[in-house]
């Protein structure tokens, strides 16, 4: 049974991290429309600082500190349009982020502060079951098929 838990909570984890690429990709090319004006790196740098504010996982490098200081409003009003302008990803951020608090759980960490922050901002799904493990990296493993991040079931990619 520990060996077991010892392979799934990183699964689950990669699971996660599989969600907020995707999160990434929907939400840079965006932010590059909706702020033409700004230099080149600027949608990048929103979009992590929104998926890391989302998922409470800060990057503490001093440029990415200064960055989110330098821009918390803009963040906290990006994160509050995340359940509109990505309403289509709002069930994989509901499990992601409902696997992220069990992962940390099973770890000792109290990270419940994200399922809050969530809820505030209407983006998690509340009479949504939390998913089992193998129904979480199921609906992953679509959706990474779907942006083209994960090569189509059957294994590697057909070679040509």
């Amino acid at each position: 049974m520990v060996e077991i838990e010892s392979k799934l909570v990183p699964a689950m984890r990669e699971g996660v991290e599989l969600v907020k690429l995707i999160l990434f990709k929907q939400l840079k090319p965006h932010y590059t429309n909706k702020y033409p004006g700004r230099e080149a790196s600027f949608a990048g740098m929103l979009s992590g600082a929104v998926i890391n504010d989302l998922f409470g996982t800060p990057n503490n490098q001093e440029y990415f500190a200064a960055f989110y200081a330098e821009n918390k409003a803009l963040i906290n009003t990006e994160l509050k349009n995340i359940s509109t302008e990505c309403e289509d990803l709002r069930i994989p951020l509901t499990d992601a982020l409902r696997m992220q608090f069990l992962c940390d759980s099973r770890e000792g960490i109290d990270s419940e502060f994200i399922l809050k922050q969530a809820r505030q901002f209407d983006i998690l799904i509340l009479d949504r079951d939390v998913p089992l493990p193998k129904t979480f990296l199921n609906l992953v493993r679509q959706l990474g098929m779907s942006f083209g991040i994960l090569p189509p079931k059957g294994g590697a990619e057909e070679k040509g």
